[in-house]
């Protein structure tokens, strides 16, 4: 079959033009509709209006034009069904061939800060969808296309054999079905959370591809990065990459766990990370200063790592920096200066992350995690500490010195894989225990690593402890105070063994597991 007519109703009209012009040219009828058919007569495109097979107005300021059956019959006949051509000749209706349809622009709507409800509901495309699910469905003989970047390969199948081939038709429908379901899911999300329902009875999301990978966390498995379609800046989606080799899947993952733990600092920060785990946090009057005790925090453990900063990367800082086999930079801005020495080195990932929000105005997002044969869903934990709400459970209170040091190692263990134990002293960390599977265990690789200078120094705990033997070895490592959730039922345990050695404690109320 040969394709001789076409519809055509376009609401981002790039290369439309053109591609219509190219059909006419090879002696498509071509039908449309508002602004398009507008468009294409004041280029001197060939084109009639819809209201010239409907045979009725547009009407209800251009709600309703396509939704009628000399539309939708010409998309869903059966071309070789007799009945189906027999009840065509009857009516008089004709078929249509080829649909270029892309929808009005919902997502940019949403995506307005000030966006009045009204103006989203006026941008839920109704007529389109209809039209691209009627001749997605009967691609057997209908051509669909809703994506500018399939127009020249559609228009050489045309030119080469008069219609396009089975295959691309599959194709064409299969990313019209993918097109109109993130689309109606970007709908759906919208009215549930204006309704109130962020966690409904059937939860659909949408996803829109950023890259491939070369593969997963390991060769073997495929992998590829997708983003929200309306994520926010300051993430490592919208992340510009000024230099460097491509990002592979554990890049990603753990570029966004050290974006995710500088957050958490308005002061400046430097956070080091290695396998989504953070080996060194420091945080200072300057950028370089805080770099400086990130680093000395594990000088081993950051080589080969991924290093986020919370404030552009300078000169003096990007000195350091080249000092050493890194991964990944990340940082709001890079100056020029830092820019001429770090790409000197060929394979170094450069990533420019614009302006970061402060920690107070994080709001909580759902992060989805596969499980087999289905997915679990949670608000993230962007928890900020009241600290009018701590509850000091021993004798002693911390020092002003002390508090300052357990809330900034609140803030890192609180990203550190559970169980979790974070020594920090002099507004760094000296040691970090992470994933094992018992608390002790946690603490003896934190108090390992900080050697000496546990001496002085403070725990944060992301969960209670269950007994005393946690606290039995800070106290022998010479720590001064502790943090931590409270709420164990031995929790008079641990407070004798504090109060025991003049060790401070305090309790959050607030348990920070992280698996």
């Amino acid at each position: 079959m040969a394709i001789r007519r076409a519809l055509i109703s376009v609401s981002d009209k790039s290369g439309i033009v053109e591609f219509s012009r190219e059909l006419a040219n090879l002696g498509v009828e071509l039908i449309s509709t508002g602004g398009t058919k507008s468009l294409l007569e004041s280029e001197n495109v060939p084109v009639i209006g819809i209201s010239e097979v409907t045979g009725f107005p547009e009407i209800l300021d251009g709600r309703v034009k396509t939704l009628h059956p000399a539309v939708h019959s010409g998309l869903l006949a059966v071309r070789d069904s007799a009945e189906h051509q027999a009840q065509m000749k009857e009516l008089g209706l004709d078929y249509i061939d080829l649909v270029i349809v892309n929808l009005y622009p919902f997502k940019q709507t949403i995506a307005k800060p000030d966006v009045a409800y009204e103006d989203a509901i006026e941008n839920i495309d109704i007529g389109g969808p209809t039209m691209l699910r009627s001749a997605a469905k009967n691609h057997a003989f209908v051509s669909v296309v809703v994506d500018a970047a399939d127009y020249v390969h559609v228009l050489e199948e045309i030119r080469a054999g008069g219609d396009t081939t089975l295959e691309t038709r599959k194709r064409l429908a299969a990313k019209v079905f993918r097109h109109t379901a993130a689309y109606d899911a970007l709908i759906s999300d919208y009215l549930s959370k204006q309704t109130g329902e962020p966690l409904p009875e059937t939860y659909t999301v949408t996803y829109e591809k950023v890259q491939d990978l070369r593969y997963g966390e390991n060769p073997h498995q495929k992998a590829a990065f997708y983003r929200k379609p309306l994520a926010s800046a300051g993430n490592i989606t919208t992340a510009e990459q000024l230099h460097g080799k491509e990002l592979s899947y554990n890049n990603i993952n753990d570029a966004n766990a050290a974006l995710a733990i500088v957050k958490e600092f308005d002061e400046p920060a430097v956070v080091a990370v290695k396998h989504m785990n953070p080996c060194g946090v420091g945080i200072g009057t300057t950028i370089h200063e805080a770099y400086r005790k990130a680093y000395a925090a594990d000088p081993t453990s950051i080589f080969g790592g991924i290093v986020a900063a919370n404030r552009p990367i300078g000169e003096e800082t990007a000195k350091l920096l080249n000092g050493i086999f890194l991964e990944i930079v990340l940082a709001p801005e890079f100056t020029q200066e830092a820019l001429d020495i770090l790409t000197k080195k060929k394979n170094i990932r450069l990533l420019k992350l614009g302006e970061l929000a402060a920690a107070a105005e994080r709001k909580p997002d759902f992060a989805v995690t596969s499980v087999d044969g289905g997915m679990l869903i949670q608000e993230t934990d962007v928890h900020s500490l009241d600290v009018s709400k701590l509850k000091v459970a021993t004798n002693r209170k911390p020092t002003e010195e002390e508090l300052k040091q357990l809330l900034f190692g609140w803030k890192v263990v609180k990203h550190v894989k559970s169980n979790a134990i974070v020594l920090a002293k002099d507004n760094m960390t000296i040691g970090v225990g992470a994933g094992q599977m018992n608390r002790v265990g946690a603490a003896r690789i934190a108090i390992e690593q900080a050697g000496g200078k546990a001496k002085g120094s403070v725990l944060a705990s992301d969960a209670y402890f269950p007994m005393g033997d946690t606290l039995e070895l800070a106290v022998q490592a010479g720590v001064t105070a502790v943090i931590q959730p409270g709420g164990s039922i031995r929790d008079e345990e641990s407070i004798h063994v504090a109060n025991e050695h003049g060790i401070a404690m305090v309790f959050t109320g607030v348990r920070h597991f992280k698996h």
